[in-house]
């Protein structure tokens, strides 16, 4: 399964045009363009976005056995369940793969997405048994696991060293021919809504790389997007920043704009573009199509919780989805001044004051601000913290909401990476993950010395957060969550210090590290409980966003 199925388009001819509107600029790339673009190209190899040819037809070659293992299982079950012969010579069954890697903007080393598609007669319960069973048998199949109770069920895998995602998806067709189109609406009639949750991913993919003008462009202007947005800390759905497919799809509405631009343009018509955009006005790649199957789709006029959605980017493949509903008034906040600067940066490179390289350079979140929430997670053994882990950060979303929501605060920005955190205990076995989160406070009038209480947000996270664990049986004991309020200097002693890159001599103030228990929660270093943040006369030093 070759990535470019779909082959390089050439420019159209200029009678076509993409996207819900005309263009804004049909010019055509300028020779300093073409210099600009290649030495875009030579700053991203050194980040590893770029796969060595080996790589890619090793990926190739494991996507074929995974196609020929579907054929064979649904040829097996066509006999199990005795189906005509001439049905079964012709069932087909096949593996489609979506997100990076159909894009055909995967890094080195990453996860292949794939969706396994199938006739009619075989069920769902088929691929979790049977199927899975029959990968078990494979040799080079290392750490498989089935989900089958998750929104979207999948299973995972390792397959010779590369990781992958297969979803399920049975049609109501006798046979899957080979040349199947995953676009056509009439696909999805009938379906079990896992089903059409599984196929969507290979729909969303398919309608976007058949939106813009050139693909080629398209890809180079996404890997570099991708890595800005990785290197800058706003790559992260489940955190409310923009996952793949949202940055795919900012990239997708720039292309339609530009339609004859290279990527050193694109690059930066797109912070252009973005740096401007009149939030919530939602970004389209089409004009949604109503397909009378009655699923639910993206529409404020018809759905009052959609009319709060703060940065829709909508998929263009039915049933239309806002692939941003977690971004929050923070992480939105983040996210345009960080197309500003990267305006104010591509600037001066197309006036040659600047490289490339200063594109992609990591700020430090660590300098960026006065304070700062640390969130500990901690469980007994590995295995449990993974669980542990992934529990508390999809819950993190409902602190930084609650904190945005305190009158005292601007600003909560967490960082998507994650930490690990020195032991409390040397001698106790535990794994702890440690999260932070920056935090701008609003500056106030006539208070020499303002107390911020943050108790209650914090609490009633973490009281959210072992809720759900317990609720779905997850918990066990000694998995702990805490939070506590640092300043920036105290950082040091939570921190690896090639994390924290310091320019100035550490502070010697103690930062208390108190494990809590389920309810009592020792916020910050003040006795009382509550947090001193310095008035404005003091408040010289803050690092404003």
């Amino acid at each position: 399964i070759p990535v470019t199925t779909q082959g390089s388009q050439q420019t159209q001819p200029p009678q076509k045009h993409y996207g819900i509107t005309s263009p804004i600029s049909l010019a055509a790339p300028k020779e300093t363009d073409c210099i600009l673009t290649q030495k875009l190209i030579e700053t991203l190899k050194p980040f590893g976005v770029f796969e060595e040819e080996e790589e890619l037809q090793r990926r190739i070659l494991i996507l074929g056995k995974l196609n020929n293992l579907v054929k064979e299982w649904i040829r097996e079950i066509s006999e199990s369940k005795n189906l005509p012969q001439s049905v079964i010579e012709n069932v087909g069954g096949k593996i489609f793969t979506f997100g990076s890697y159909r894009l055909g903007v995967h890094t080195k080393g990453a996860d292949i997405d794939a969706l396994c598609v199938a006739p009619r007669h075989v069920d769902r319960s088929d691929f979790f048994t049977s199927f899975y069973d029959k990968l078990k048998l494979q040799e080079e199949v290392k750490d498989l696991r089935a989900v089958e109770e998750a929104f979207v069920p999948v299973i995972k895998l390792c397959f010779d060293g590369i990781e992958i995602d297969i979803l399920f998806a049975r049609l109501a067709l006798q046979t899957i021919p080979e040349d199947l189109d995953l676009r056509d609406d009439s696909l999805l009639k009938n379906l079990d809504i896992r089903c059409i949750r599984s196929l969507n991913g290979c729909r969303v993919t398919d309608e976007i790389l058949h939106l813009v003008p050139n693909i080629d462009n398209f890809r180079l202007t996404l890997r570099a997007i991708k890595l800005w947005a990785k290197r800058h800390n706003i790559y992260s759905n489940i955190l409310g920043f923009l996952g793949g497919v949202s940055w795919a799809m900012l990239v997708a509405r720039t292309c339609q704009l530009y339609p004859n631009a290279i990527a050193s343009t694109l690059v930066h018509k797109f912070f252009l573009v973005f740096s401007k955009w009149e939030w919530p006005n939602p970004v389209l790649l089409k004009q949604p199509e109503e397909c009378n199957l009655n699923l639910p789709v993206w529409d404020p006029r018809v759905n009052p919780s959609d009319r709060y959605h703060l940065m829709p980017i909508i998929t263009p493949a039915y049933p239309q989805q806002n692939s941003t509903y977690n971004v929050s008034v923070s992480t939105r906040m983040v996210m345009v001044e960080e197309f500003k600067q990267g305006l104010a940066i591509t600037d001066e490179i197309l006036l040659s004051k600047a490289e490339w390289s200063k594109l992609f350079e990591a700020p430090n979140f660590f300098q960026k601000y006065k304070h700062y929430i640390v969130l500990l997670a901690s469980a007994p053994t590995e295995k449990q913290r993974l669980e542990w882990v992934g529990l508390v950060e999809s819950k993190i979303r409902i602190l930084v909401g609650s904190l945005e929501k305190n009158e005292f605060i601007t600003l909560a920005h967490v960082n998507p990476q994650s930490f690990p955190a020195p032991k409390e205990n040397p001698d106790k076995e535990e794994f702890r993950t440690m999260w932070v989160i920056g935090l701008v406070f609003k500056k106030t009038e006539n208070s020499e010395n303002l107390s911020v209480d943050l108790t209650y947000d914090i609490q009633s996270f973490t009281d959210t957060v072992y809720r759900q664990a317990i609720n779905s049986k997850m918990f066990e004991v000694d998995m702990k969550i805490a939070a506590m309020h640092v300043k920036r200097k105290q950082l040091h002693q939570l921190l690896p210090n090639h994390v924290l890159q310091k320019k100035k001599k550490h502070s010697t103030e103690g930062v208390k590290l108190t494990a809590l228990n389920d309810s009592s929660l020792d916020l910050s270093m003040d006795s009382d409980n509550s947090m001193s943040v310095p008035s404005p006369t003091k408040m010289t030093g803050v690092s404003e966003i």
